[in-house]
This record gives structure tokens, C-alpha cells and sequence, in this order.
């Protein structure tokens, strides 16, 4: 991807993080597609670098799971947020009650 088109797509990215309301969350693979892209991991590698200037925690992985490695730290968000949260019986504890808070742009 040259870069110019990469810059924009990074923009792009963060500009759709942002806008998704407290309380509400995406997938990786939802911001990729209202980019009109498959490009998933591209979202989530802009996520990890993005030095938290935006509400990484808003963006989960499928199946409700919160951002890799980032578990604890989302928690308190979800939780300051209002984000339904599930138990689940792995490393993470929990998982974002999709159903009740995706958001669709």
C-alpha cells in the first residue's frame, strides 16, 4: 500500500474511533468494514499504535473479546461506561455483551 494511501487509511481509522459513543462498542473487523475494507488486523495494528489519543477500548475483537493483552486495563472503562459485560471462563474474565451495545454507525 503506498504510503499516502496508508496515512489515510490510519486517519480514516481514527476518525471512526472516535465517534463510537461511550458505552457502545466495534469490532476490528466493523471499522474495517464502514472503511469499506477487509482489512481487520490493519485496524487493529493502527489500534496498537495509535498511543491511546483515542478510546481503544471501543473497538473489541469478534465474539465480544476486549483488545488482546488489554483486558484488565478495558475493564475499568467498560465499567465507567456502562458497557454490559458477561463472564467468561478464560485469561480475560469477561466479554462485552455485543447484543446489547454495538454500535452501528
Amino acid at each position: 500500500m503506498p504510503q499516502q494511501h496508508a496515512e489515510g487509511f490510519v486517519e480514516a481509522v481514527l476518525v471512526v474511533v472516535a465517534d463510537i459513543p461511550p458505552g457502545q462498542v466495534a469490532t476490528y473487523g466493523d471499522v474495517a468494514a464502514l472503511l469499506g475494507s477487509r482489512g481487520a488486523r490493519a485496524v487493529g495494528q493502527v489500534m496498537a499504535r495509535s498511543g491511546g489519543d483515542v478510546p481503544w477500548w471501543r473497538v473489541v475483537r469478534a465474539g465480544g473479546r476486549p483488545p488482546a493483552g488489554h483486558a484488565e486495563r478495558a475493564r475499568q472503562h467498560y465499567l465507567d461506561e456502562g458497557t454490559p459485560l458477561r463472564p467468561a471462563s478464560d485469561d480475560d474474565g469477561y466479554r462485552i455483551d455485543l447484543a446489547a451495545c454495538r454500535w452501528r454507525a
